[in-house]
């Protein structure tokens, strides 16, 4: 599932595609992927608006209209916003074609269906998301606040979007080697020089992969086609059965409330103050 690296990566590099750019016509291909609105509605929220803004918040690409709507897209599994002339034949699994006034067009591709898009005045979805974890704000002390509230463990806790926006899977795992914490550890169980280490680790893994332009595991591609490259730096992400690049002990994958989760079992100890597996599911 492309997370915060891979969006704001799509975010920057569709902006200049779409920014200035008027709609000039919309087309659905598969009504599903249209949420909270009708077709026409959508259509309508969208066509002969001018986009003034691309942003991201969480893991949703915010294009702002003219006229004050909103265009949301998140991208969930295998969702990715390709930019293409007129004349270039259309990606398969295209659910979604917007045509600019330039006539250049951007496809909603998603293979699997689980993406969604909607035009909205305003969404609660985006106020009750948690603080941005690159934003200066993000400091170590709010995580500790955060994650001091919690008795759940810290893998789950770090997901939860209205705890800390964009944090996903792969990137949660990798920052919790850096900073050498258990996945099943209980969040409130850290120590104050924990908290600070994994607020860093945090930081340093997603803005690394943002300047890998996001992780290819799968599905993902780049608004132009190219693939990101971020998941040839993962020390653990994916790689059961490597040796641990810290300490050479075969890395493992766990399930943590139903999400892959990989580590290294030396690296990464699994204390008397973890979380009872047994109530993980």
């Amino acid at each position: 599932m492309p997370e915060l690296p891979e969006v704001e990566t799509v975010t920057n590099e569709i902006r200049p595609y779409v920014l200035g750019r008027r709609i000039k016509n919309v087309e659905v291909f598969w009504t599903g992927t249209i949420k909270c609105n009708t077709v026409p509605e959508f259509v309508n929220g969208l066509v002969g608006h001018t986009v003034t803004e691309v942003s991201r918040r969480g893991k949703f690409i915010v294009w702002q209209l003219s006229g004050g709507k909103r265009l949301l897209t998140h991208l969930k599994m295998t969702g990715a916003l390709i930019a293409q002339e007129a004349d270039t034949p259309p990606p398969p699994y295209n659910r979604v074609e917007i045509t600019l006034d330039n006539g250049l067009k951007v496809y909603f591709r998603d293979p699997r269906k689980f993406g969604r898009m909607r035009v909205v005045d305003h969404d609660a979805t985006l106020d009750e998301l948690g603080p941005e974890p690159l934003e200066p704000e993000f400091t170590s002390d709010v995580l500790a606040s955060i994650l001091k509230k919690r008795k759940s463990p810290i893998k789950p806790t770090l997901l939860d979007q209205t705890l800390i926006a964009g944090i996903g899977n792969m990137y949660a795992d990798e920052a919790l080697f850096e900073a050498k914490i258990h996945p099943l550890r209980a969040a409130d169980s850290l120590s104050p020089a924990e908290y600070k280490r994994i607020h860093e680790a945090i930081q340093h893994v997603l803005t690394a992969a943002i300047e890998s332009k996001g992780a290819s595991i799968a599905n993902y591609v780049r608004p132009g086609g190219e693939l990101g490259h971020a998941h040839f730096a993962f020390k653990v992400a994916h790689r059961r059965g490597e040796n641990c690049p810290r300490c050479g002990t075969p890395l493992e994958r766990i399930v943590v409330r139903g999400r892959g989760t990989y580590l290294c079992p030396h690296c990464q100890p699994h204390t008397g103050n973890n979380t009872n597996t047994t109530n993980i599911q």
